[in-house]
């Protein structure tokens, strides 16, 4: 059967994609099928470049640590550090190693020194973010340092005798951080140190903490006089900058965050029962949907990530101890936003280089291969229209690092681009021997 998409697809640019949607969204999310393709990357870039100048988005978000991204933020906003430092430190899953995030990084920073050479206003420029977690799905990292961030912005702000514990206490009971970051953890519940005697206390310590900044939130997000303390070594300003007190009430928040997350994932990864992964999946993109709240806040968002956090429906990944399938990031924001939240999926045709050759004709990716352009907009609404009443059945990927698009998803998804051909580059990223979303 012949299928006539003439009316789906559309040159791809920003102004034919917030064309595509009902209203601008106040968070617009880009997806990726698989990670550390820099041509895709090139390809995100271009769209960033006219969101942000052409339709007002202020921060950028990346799939990256949400704690290492404020030294990113510092160099881009106020030339804090170097590029080459900020590659190497502000990013996680070596993602600092790509060329196109160098380019992104760099592109930023130019942005915002045209804008203050031009006198131009705050609101003029564009601040970066990372909102994942300092956890990936083969680790976690030590809540150290959101603890002690948290920590050390109360005491520098409010009585001794508010705080639940000492700072020397809170020390003790984090012990060495080589206990929290054990890989073998990830396989084996009995190496996480999650469930002990000071984990749970400090599950305990985070949410008094949390409670407390709270509790003071008049007090500690007004400008005051009192000291900026960081909590966080060579970091400790990576947030601010010349928002001063806004920067460091965000960060304060950013800490809690963190730590009450991750103290919860390390709980997790001590789960030996069956929904162990499952609950690891899940708690991840929590963090990562609280995390796109709070930057939500400061005003228009856009979001790169893997399709599979981003979507509307329910994501899935196969395991070494099977499928497990969870609520991304993505759906729980838009259950948030409504309306005001937008997903654009990436699906390509081939990655040669990694084994995916041409898709089978009748996939989605299969009868978009069929048109000559290799880059292209694809109206979701309209594609469902010209498939019928019941879409293919989803591609096959035979390398585990790509994820087709699920036909099934066209529903709730608001633009879908297409790569036809995605071109060999050399192999930037690291660590690429295991799944990863």
């Amino acid at each position: 059967m012949t299928i006539d998409l003439k009316d789906s697809v559309r040159p791809l640019d920003a102004t034919a994609l917030l064309r595509l949607l009902p209203e601008r969204p106040h968070v617009l999310a880009l997806g990726e099928p698989t990670h550390g393709e820099d041509a895709l990357l090139e390809l995100r870039n271009d769209l960033v470049r006219q969101l942000v100048e052409e339709g007002g988005y202020g921060t950028v978000a990346l799939e990256s640590d949400c704690l290492r991204g404020l030294a990113v933020d510092a160099y881009v906003t106020r030339g804090a550090g170097t590029l080459d430092g900020v590659l190497e430190h502000g990013f996680s899953h070596g993602w600092g190693a790509s060329a196109a995030n160098r380019e992104l990084v760099r592109w930023m920073r130019a942005h915002n020194a045209r804008a203050d050479a031009e006198g131009r206003p705050a609101s003029a420029r564009v601040r970066f973010a990372g909102f994942d977690g300092p956890l990936e799905i083969s680790a976690a990292e030590s809540p150290r340092q959101a603890l002690t961030g948290l920590y050390a912005f109360l005491a520098a702000r409010l009585d001794a005798d508010l705080l639940p514990c000492t700072e020397a206490a809170l020390g003790r009971l984090l012990g060495a951080d080589e206990r929290w970051t054990d890989p073998a953890a990830m396989t084996d519940p009995s190496r996480s140190v999650g469930r002990s005697a000071d984990a749970v206390e400090l599950r305990l310590l985070a949410d008094d903490l949390t409670t407390l900044l709270e509790a003071e939130a008049p007090h500690l997000s007004a400008p005051s006089g009192g000291g900026e303390a960081g909590g966080d070594g060579e970091h400790a300003d990576a947030g601010r900058t010349e928002g001063g007190h806004a920067d460091a009430w965000d960060r304060a928040r950013l800490y809690a965050r963190t730590a009450t997350g991750l103290l919860r994932y390390h709980a997790a990864m001590a789960d030996d029962s069956p929904s162990r992964v499952t609950r690891l999946c899940a708690l991840r993109d929590v963090l990562m949907a609280a995390n796109l709240a709070a930057l939500a806040e400061r005003g228009p968002l856009l979001v790169h990530a893997h399709n599979s956090h981003l979507q509307r429906g329910r994501s899935s990944m196969r395991m070494w101890q099977g499928r497990v399938e969870w609520w991304g990031a993505g759906a729980l924001t838009a259950v948030r936003l409504g309306g005001r939240y937008a997903f654009v999926a990436t699906a390509v045709g081939t990655l040669r280089h990694q084994g995916v050759d041409v898709p089978p004709p009748e996939s989605v990716e299969g009868l978009l291969y069929g048109l000559p352009e290799d880059r292209q907009l694809v109206d979701p609404v309209a594609l469902a229209a010209a498939l019928g009443g019941t879409p293919p059945a989803p591609r096959e990927s035979p390398w585990f690092g790509y994820a087709p698009f699920d036909p099934a998803l066209l529903a709730g998804t608001d633009g879908l681009v297409y790569v036809r051909d995605v071109p060999a580059r050399p192999r930037t990223v690291p660590g690429w021997d295991a799944p990863r979303v």
